[in-house]
């Protein structure tokens, strides 16, 4: 049984390493680090480390026993693309998401320059999304490394929306998130910053989605902007999916 998400705009999640370490301020208050500590205080056997970077050889083949095709977030509580992760172990992974062919899998890196340091030792299927997160403006050369790799589809996550992302280059983006900070110490987001973005998109034809609003109580929040929900997608072959923008 594949392992459930409530993350917006995937399906499930499937984590063959989990633990990190903070890299920039989108980390400040890194909703992973609360849940992996959580879950190492209930004795769950894949978080004995808390938070510390781990490997799990044993869930890489875990996919393939999920039958029934689903959107996939790789590592929603890791960066595969971390140091400490070796290329050998990235290998196996992207080894399991081309078997696993009727799935399509999620992956999201803060680290940019180790992604495109590694891209050439790694094949992509066309079932392989490929983001990058952006927090502010301090952090769009993240954006630049994506663009040079082989993935077949990219796409940016701008959560925790921490500034303004003014004229956000989106030459060969295929999809663009864009979520507000959650938990005790959520920083602000404005709506200025979202809407910007949202036009951005919608004059590059590019699909938008607007996952949350975020704060101390985002189930309260909510996730509407200007009065409806924004759901855009990618078009492939594999997901079958699109909402268009209007």
């Amino acid at each position: 049984m594949a392992n459930k998400s409530s993350i917006e705009w995937t399906e499930s999640t499937w984590n063959p390493v989990t633990g990190c370490s903070k890299i920039s301020p989108g980390c400040q208050y890194c909703y992973a680090e609360r849940f992996a500590k959580r879950l190492q205080a209930m004795g769950q056997p894949n978080y004995k480390n808390g938070f510390k970077l781990t490997l799990h050889e044993h869930v890489l083949k875990q996919p393939l026993s999920w039958k029934k095709p689903q959107m996939i977030f790789v590592n929603s509580m890791s960066d595969l693309f971390h140091r400490d992760v070796p290329l050998e172990f990235i290998q196996k992974v992207f080894e399991t998401m081309r078997k696993a062919h009727w799935h399509t899998f999620q992956l999201l890196t803060k680290r940019s320059p180790r992604l495109l340091e590694v891209d050439k030792y790694l094949s992509w299927p066309d079932n392989v999304w490929m983001g990058v997160s952006i927090e502010n403006m301090a952090f769009t050369s993240r954006a630049d490394h994506l663009r040079q790799t082989n993935a077949k589809i990219k796409f940016l996550s701008l959560e925790p929306l921490l500034g303004p992302l003014p004229n956000l280059n989106l030459t060969n983006i295929d999809w663009v998130i864009v979520g507000g900070e959650s938990g005790p110490k959520a920083r602000p987001m404005e709506t200025e910053w979202i809407l910007e973005i949202r036009d951005q998109c919608q004059k590059t034809n590019v699909p938008f989605f607007f996952k949350q609003w975020g704060g101390k109580n985002k189930k309260k929040n909510g996730r509407l902007l200007e009065g409806r929900t924004w759901d855009g997608m990618p078009v492939t072959k594999i997901s079958n999916q699109f909402f268009p923008m209007p």
